[in-house]
């Protein structure tokens, strides 16, 4: 919109369509949204890593907004008072990681969780066979979390989110061995507990990569022909709480750590975040 300034684009929807069924339409692809105003009362504690780039274009005109995060961006619907009546609007703005002191602002997503985790390797470097897990699999697999078991290992971010890796010793915990028996399991039982999703090597299936101990459960969502666009797809124990991430599974693991909107983040309860090996 004219005057406002830049890092964002401003959209006008449709008065035909209501803001109930723009929001629906865009939860349907990026997941649940994060309520910054409603009723002309927008939250005093939004700041920028939590959406404040929705609101600051409009100022205190901002009557509703919804966001949802998706990569480097920001994506917002709402209401705003234009002075002529209220507006429907759709926002996009630009949604910058979080900063990481001492790292270049081009840092991978693995390099960021190990400096936020203070990581130091644990040991001897891994020597994955990763040509013979994706020949295993039918699948290549994103290159951030090949790298991320590379780095990591079997183990547990901030004790809670624990990462599945090839070769793993804690039972359970071995990310090829768990793959197998989702999909022997979707064949002989179904897969009611995942809809409205299949499971991998099912076309477009869902291939897990983590979990928590609070029943958490974290996928890829495969299908597209490079595994790096994968978008993951994470749930708890509960009937539709499925949550999408349009990002890799280390932005996943180091927004989790960073961020207190994140849907699965230990931000708010822990300062300093730390990586705990299952291997020795």
């Amino acid at each position: 919109m004219a005057g406002h300034r830049p890092g964002h684009v401003c959209l006008t929807a449709s008065g035909e369509v209501s803001l109930t069924g723009v929001v629906k339409a865009i939860s349907g692809r990026y997941g649940s949204a994060r309520n910054l105003a409603m009723g002309g009362y927008a939250d005093p504690t939004v700041d920028a890593a939590t959406g404040l780039p929705l609101l600051a274009p409009f100022g205190k005109h901002v009557v509703d907004m919804r966001a949802w995060a998706h990569r480097s961006w920001w994506i917002g619907a709402g209401t705003v008072d234009s002075g002529e009546g209220v507006r429907r609007v759709v926002v996009a703005a630009e949604r910058p990681g979080p900063v990481v002191q001492g790292l270049p602002a081009d840092a991978s997503w693995v390099e960021r969780v190990v400096a936020v985790t203070g990581w130091d390797g644990g040991g001897p470097a891994r020597a994955i066979d990763w040509a013979a897990v994706e020949e295993r699999l039918g699948t290549a697999l994103p290159r951030d979390y090949k790298r991320l078991a590379d780095v990591f290992g079997e183990g547990a971010f901030d004790g809670f989110l624990s990462l599945y890796v090839p070769q793993a010793r804690v039972r359970g915990m071995d990310f090829v061995d768990h793959a197998e028996y989702l999909a022997g399991f979707a064949a002989s039982q179904g897969t009611a507990v995942w809809r409205p999703y299949d499971v991998h090597p099912a076309a477009g299936g869902l291939l897990q990569w983590g979990s928590s101990e609070q029943e958490g459960q974290f996928y890829w969502l495969t299908g597209a022909d490079d595994p790096d666009t994968w978008p993951v797809l994470s749930c708890d124990d509960l009937p539709d709480s499925w949550h999408r991430f349009e990002g890799s599974a280390a932005e996943f693991v180091f927004r989790m750590l960073t961020e207190r909107g994140h849907p699965y983040s230990t931000a708010r309860y822990f300062d300093t975040h730390w990586f705990e090996s299952y291997e020795s």
